[in-house]
């Protein structure tokens, strides 16, 4: 039965109780009718018993006893009996109202039995005399028995089991149909969210684009538990297909950052072969080509310091919590910017100090690529601005240009990593596409958040900070 549906365990359950509540209730009418007939049948019985011991002419143990007078009622007896068994008189008026004769066996029979107990006793006298509910009281040197049939009593019980027997029957089909009914009705929704769970567990989520359109039609009050199973197994299939999509996108950006990576260490791994055979070869000028190699050595190792910066952040490493000065930290990355680039017009807008906790080198290198970000795509002559503001709960640090700013459809990917603003793989700027990458990863580990804005007049960068320890 474990491995039956719910819905045929719930019908099957639920018949069978209404079932045995039938049966014990008819059981129950059938004792109870039992016990009042047999009441009133022993009544019935001492009430032939007192006509039958009534005084007439000769008494109970003359030639006309009790039971020669009144004549007794129909399919009942009496017979008169003396001290040692033997039979003074005798009569029994059978149910079509005849007089019949018992025999010597059937008058031993009753004698046995009613010398053996004081209380009406049911005899079965055999034939077509059956059983009789007999009761016996002496009189003198007489014993009169007095009985009547328990013909009618077993034929009333008869016919009232039969037909609670047919009402049970009746009662119980109709039950079960009215069971199949309403659990068919109730689970309706349950089978909604097994065929909704079945179709998922049907699709392959192990890799690739996986969409789950799929969903339980919520027609059920989400106040019912079935509701409320619908609603939350909608919830775990959004939950999933967002999990789904995350590590799909996940996988796409990776599959893209190794693309890119390669991509970019390939390139002065190349130009480092190239420059170490043009060393070896005769006449070649080597203090050149080692130059060349360096300078590319160099690249590529700020290249891998930067990637296994962003790997460290990934990862969550944990950052230094110590008092910074963002105002010192503007000032002197704006003089390192205008030593390193005097061609461009470096200002810094800082009115008081601006202190927060957090890791200074990391801070400072914030600053440094959004001052690295705007001389590279700006002309010279252009004019950098790096202001420090704080309200009630931040710190910003705003780094301005106003250079030609940043084409619309490069803004929602500024942030990732290897973006720039021509091709994944356009070398114009000389950069790798990663400092805008190590700005956002840094911020958002300080708890803050990073945001751009650009137009014709040029692109502004904001860093907010929060003054607490994040």
């Amino acid at each position: 039965m474990r491995r039956w549906p719910l819905r045929r365990r719930l019908i099957v359950g639920v018949t069978l109780l209404v079932l045995v509540t039938l049966l014990l209730s008819a059981a129950a009418t059938v004792f109870a009718l039992r016990a009042s007939l047999d009441e009133r049948l022993n009544q019935d019985v001492q009430v032939g018993l007192d006509l039958a011991v009534k005084p007439g002419p000769g008494g109970p143990g003359s030639d006309a006893p009790s039971g020669s007078g009144p004549r007794p009622r129909i399919d009942t007896l009496s017979v008169v009996f003396g001290s040692d068994g033997s039979v003074i008189s005798s009569s029994y008026v059978g149910p079509d109202g005849d007089a019949v004769s018992l025999t010597a066996t059937q008058h031993q029979t009753l004698w046995d039995a009613v010398e053996s107990t004081t209380e009406p006793v049911t005899v079965d006298l055999g034939g077509t005399i059956g059983s009789f509910r007999v009761a016996d009281r002496t009189v003198d040197d007489s014993v009169v028995v007095s009985g009547k049939s328990t013909r009618d009593v077993t034929a009333t019980l008869t016919s009232l089991g039969a037909i609670l027997g047919a009402v049970t029957l009746t009662a119980i089909i109709i039950a079960a149909a009215g069971i199949a009914l309403l659990v068919s009705t109730l689970t309706h929704p349950l089978r909604r969210i097994a065929d909704t769970a079945e179709r998922v567990s049907q699709r392959s989520l192990a890799e690739g684009a996986v969409t789950l359109p799929e969903r339980v039609e919520l027609a059920d009050d989400p106040r019912t538990e079935v509701g409320r199973v619908g609603a939350a197994l909608d919830a775990l299939l959004t939950n999933v297909e967002d999990a789904l999509g995350a590590r799909q996108e996940s996988e796409d950006r990776l599959r893209a950052f190794i693309a890119d990576a390669s991509h970019e260490l390939r390139t002065p791994l190349a130009s480092i072969r190239g420059y170490a055979q043009l060393a070896l070869a005769d006449g070649a000028d080597p203090a050149r080509s080692l130059d060349r190699i360096e300078s590319e050595a160099e690249r590529m190792g700020r290249l891998v310091d930067d990637l296994l910066l962003l790997a460290r952040l990934d990862a969550g490493q944990e950052l230094r919590h110590e008092p910074v000065d963002l105002a010192l930290i503007a000032i002197e990355s704006v003089d390192d910017a205008h030593a390193a680039d005097p061609t461009r017009e470096w200002l810094v807008e800082v009115d008081e100090a601006v202190e927060i906790v957090g890791d200074p080198g990391r801070i400072r290198q914030v600053v440094i690529n959004l001052l690295g970000n705007a001389r590279m795509h700006t002309p010279p002559g252009t004019r950098v601005t790096t202001s420090v503001t704080h309200d009630d709960t931040h710190a910003r640090i705003t780094v301005a240009d106003e250079g030609p700013g940043i084409a619309p459809d490069v803004l929602p990917r500024l942030f990732d990593r290897f973006a720039r603003g021509g091709s994944a793989r356009d070398r114009a700027s000389g950069g790798a596409g990663l400092g805008l990458s190590i700005v956002s990863a840094i911020v958002q580990a300080h708890g803050g958040t990073v945001e751009v804005s650009s137009d014709t007049g040029g692109a502004s960068f904001t860093v907010a900070l929060p003054l607490s320890t994040p």
